[in-house]
């Protein structure tokens, strides 16, 4: 994990993982804490900046589908993560319902 944890903040959960953005998917790690949820992507992607969530700031959770093209349902294996400022991020994941337990039960 190249992101700092903070003080009395401890990784819950890690995996591999892409975020959709749009038509592109970057590829790269989802890092749940006590205190937020982390992306790191991988250092070959173009978008290379993390993105950060903090937990209390988490509306939602939704189980979806992967599309291709961001049009195509193809896979039921995304996690969507839905802010209280009105953002969405999509996560391509595997073991969702477990991701998805894990979030809700820290918000």
């Amino acid at each position: 994990m190249k992101t700092l944890l903070r003080n009395n903040e401890q990784i819950v959960k890690k995996g591999v993982a892409n975020l959709q953005k749009g038509f592109e998917t970057v590829g790269g790690s989802l890092i749940l804490t006590n205190q937020r949820l982390v992306f790191e992507p991988h250092k070959i992607n173009v978008q290379r900046g993390p993105i950060e969530i903090e937990i209390h700031s988490i509306q939602a959770v939704a189980k979806v589908w992967t599309k291709f093209l961001n049009l195509i349902p193809l896979i039921p294996n995304s996690l969507e993560v839905h802010t209280r400022a009105g953002q969405k991020f999509r996560f391509v994941l595997f073991g969702r319902d477990s991701w998805k337990r894990e979030i809700e039960s820290r918000r």
